[in-house]
């Protein structure tokens, strides 16, 4: 990378650790103390956090749609805005209802600030050229919960979670906000006095075959976040060996990017994504064959996958259809993804009981519908490059 981009993958890198730390990881530390302090059960405060998943979901597209129009740094610039808002909405919360609201809000900020919306500025400034770009920020935000979660952890120790809040809505203004200002100035694209039309992109095979491969590869990764500990543990994993296998999914997520970012960024990504799908369930043969001792090698092929995939999410589609319409593009696609992610925790918490760890069969069984789904795509059939997109759009930057 030469040095502007470098710059540009730093600061839109540190950006999406502040939102993916503060928004997604924050329920995590947060939660018990929320809910005890309202009185509330803390079901409740992860049904309001599924929503705001659904939500950020369902906004995909058109957050997508105002990316391809005017690129991507308005709309990071406002996600900061509307996640600093929610965040003192949460922080200010003194009834069930207005936590509630706090995160709907916080939903609307995670689908204009999360990866998706990152990933299409990416695409409307460099083009076909945004892979190194893409994996680049990857690299930076896979360290989101590794730094949120000690964070949000000492701010509920020494300030209360109130006061955690509250901080975290200020980082977004004097440190989110002025990282995402320097992302370059794309030109808009020409439009006429007439309404702007939604741009045409037909719901195909190969969209159908995406979209269902990530829902299904997004599903596993979700709900292993939340109950990977309990399924190890199914397994005869002691407490301690469990805590540990967690903490390696972390470390292999970045050491999987870096791969993709070295040897196999010489690949087309549908080879490493399929690549990624086929980990989870080597490894629940591992852990299946060798117990609970094997916990952490569970843990390593995981994360090892889920790190390629976060990748995956962004430069496949760019790979296979092209630069145009490419953040819309990438909303209809990741908005299964995301509904998948904000649903999954709850069905497999209702599987674990009856299942124990025979629900591992299940989460590898998604891995491999979505493998096969990647199997029967074509490698490319990307359109022509209209001149607007031609490589790289930087240039036009300003």
């Amino acid at each position: 990378m030469d040095r502007r981009r470098l710059t540009v993958v730093a600061a839109l890198g540190t950006a999406q650790t502040l939102a993916w730390g503060s928004s997604y990881y924050l329920p995590a530390i947060l939660a018990d103390p929320i809910s005890h302090e309202l009185g509330i059960s803390s079901t409740w405060f992860f049904a309001a956090f599924s929503a705001s998943l659904v939500i950020s979901g369902l906004l995909g597209p058109r957050v997508g749609r105002q990316i391809d129009r005017v690129g991507g740094r308005r709309v990071l610039c406002a996600s900061n805005i509307v996640l600093a808002a929610g965040l003192a909405l949460l922080g200010a919360s003194g009834s069930v209802w207005m936590m509630s609201a706090a995160w709907l809000l916080l939903g609307v900020g995670m689908g204009l600030g999360l990866y998706d919306a990152a990933f299409g500025a990416l695409g409307r400034i460099y083009g076909r050229d945004a892979r190194s770009a893409i994996t680049g920020i990857t690299l930076i935000a896979g360290f989101a919960s590794t730094v949120g979660w000690p964070l949000s952890t000492l701010g509920l120790e020494t300030i209360g979670w109130r006061e955690t809040c509250y901080a975290w809505a200020v980082a977004h203004l004097v440190i989110g906000l002025p990282l995402n200002l320097l992302l370059p100035r794309t030109e808009a694209v020409a439009t006429t006095e007439a309404p702007v039309a939604k741009p045409h992109i037909p719901i195909d095979r190969t969209m159908v075959m995406l979209s269902f491969a990530f829902a299904a590869a997004w599903t596993v990764t979700s709900a292993m976040a939340a109950h990977l500990p309990r399924i190890v543990e199914a397994f005869g994993a002691t407490p301690a060996q469990a805590v540990f296998a967690g903490m390696m999914i972390g470390p292999a997520q970045v050491g999987a990017r870096v791969l993709e970012a070295s040897l196999l960024r010489r690949f087309h990504p549908l080879v490493s994504t399929r690549l990624a799908c086929i980990t989870h369930p080597i490894g629940a043969c591992v852990i299946g064959v060798f117990g609970g001792g094997a916990a952490a090698a569970f843990a390593l092929l995981h994360g090892a996958g889920n790190g390629i995939l976060t990748i995956a999410r962004g430069t496949l589609p760019l790979a296979i259809f092209g630069p145009e319409n490419y953040a819309y593009r990438l909303g209809l696609i990741g908005a299964p993804s995301r509904i998948c992610q904000a649903l999954a925790p709850l069905a497999f918490g209702l599987l674990i009981e009856p299942m124990g760890r025979m629900v591992v069969a299940v989460s590898a069984g998604l891995s491999l519908a979505a493998l096969v789904a990647l199997m029967l795509l074509p490698p490319s059939r990307s359109a022509p490059v209209r001149a607007l997109d031609a490589a790289p759009q930087h240039r036009k930057a300003r």
